[in-house]
């Protein structure tokens, strides 16, 4: 298959093999291999499969390889003619995955 669409940490995202996507999740330790079996499509050369909702007995799998804080993040609130003004961030939980197989 050449690419698929799957379903990880409650978002959708769309994969090649060879692909590095950054989630939400923590699929687990470094070097560590993750199957993720919510695939909501997979589309080849000439053939697409649609899942409804899931594709039956498809598996996309993948390597982590990084573990650990992403870019802080900063949320600003201000309220007009009353100085009101206040920024808090923080740094979310991030893991990096390496697309290996479509199957």
């Amino acid at each position: 298959m050449d690419f698929a669409v799957i379903k990880i940490a409650g978002k959708q995202q769309l994969v090649k093999v060879g692909d590095v996507i950054a989630v939400n999740a923590n699929p687990g330790e470094v070097g560590k291999s993750v199957a993720i079996k919510d695939v909501l499509l997979m589309a080849g050369d000439k053939d697409i499969k649609v899942g409804t909702p899931l594709v039956d007995g498809a598996k996309v799998t993948g390597e982590v390889t990084f573990v650990g804080k992403g870019d802080k993040l900063y949320i600003r609130k201000f309220k007009a003619k009353s100085r009101y003004r206040r920024t808090t961030g923080f740094r979310p939980q991030l893991s990096k995955l390496k697309i290996v197989s479509i199957r």
